[in-house]
């Protein structure tokens, strides 16, 4: 009901804007993130665009690959039954794979999306401390609070386990359904760092994509200040610290050994080092 009623108000306050799409539908706006990467930031950015805009926000409707208390593996009908579910100026985050039918959905007309995601190595740093001490319904968190110590369940965020049901890769397995993302011109990809080192410049870009695809006639200044303004990291639950090279403080020689044999050549994929020698 609160949904709706904020729908109606929204068209009703920016009546004199005018559509893009045809059919006079606006986008979706929809926030892609890999796990612990920026989600719920990216999530307060979108909505800044409600100041400028007829959006808002899909109450209640965040999707996720897995079941968090259960670690249940949703099936692809599911993701596509979610993304069919999202309607004109809706706002929504979601942890998605890039899955063929889904790409095809999400690079349509119907969405202005953007991809963030962030150093696979403060992800399992993050990860860590978001099962142990932030989330304590998750499926993983009896396991990693019955581990010795910090040091042990790095291992596990970075190498996954093979001794449970529940699926639950190694580092780059997890990120590898997600990799797609990178690869379509309709998706803006964002690095988590730069939100937090380069603001104004990822503001910018992430701006600029909604323009090309949905024009306002608010001035530039005006929309990077609604997106700006929108971010509070107070409100989100699952934030601990927002810095960026917080892995630098965790692994030890044992662990970037354990994590290059894991990770493969993710993290050159992704911009973030040059060759496998750090």
């Amino acid at each position: 009901m609160i949904y709706q009623i904020e729908k109606y108000a929204q068209r009703v306050r920016f009546a004199s804007q005018h559509a893009p799409v045809s059919g006079g539908d606006w986008p979706s706006l929809l926030g892609i993130s890999f796990p612990k990467s920026g989600t719920h930031l990216l999530d307060q950015i979108l909505l800044g665009f409600s100041t400028v805009a007829p959006f808002s926000k899909r109450v209640h409707s965040f999707y996720a690959e897995y079941e968090g208390e259960s670690g249940r593996k949703r099936s692809p009908e599911q993701a596509l039954d979610w993304l069919d579910s999202l309607g004109s100026g809706d706002i929504a985050s979601t942890h998605l794979f890039a899955r063929p039918d889904a790409v095809k959905r999400v690079c349509s007309p119907k969405f202005v999306p953007y991809f963030i995601f962030r150093d696979p190595r403060d992800v399992v740093v993050s990860h860590v401390f978001y099962v142990t001490d932030m989330e304590a319904r998750h499926v993983h968190h009896a396991y990693y609070q019955a581990l010795p110590d910090f040091n042990a369940r790095l291992n596990v965020s970075i190498l996954g386990r093979s001794d449970t049901e529940v699926e639950f890769s190694n580092i780059a397995d997890r990120f590898a359904p997600y990799l797609g993302w990178l690869d379509q011109p309709e998706v803006l990809a964002i690095h988590f760092e730069d939100l937090i080192l380069d603001r104004a410049s990822a503001l910018a870009r992430i701006m600029d994509h909604f323009l090309a695809r949905a024009p306002l006639p608010a001035a530039r200044q005006l929309i990077l200040n609604s997106l700006e303004i929108s971010i509070n990291p107070k409100k989100s639950p699952t934030f601990r610290s927002g810095k960026t090279g917080e892995w630098k403080k965790y692994f030890t020689d044992e662990h970037k050994k354990i994590f290059k044999g894991a990770a493969g050549d993710l993290l050159v994929k992704l911009g973030y080092e040059k060759n496998n020698d750090w």
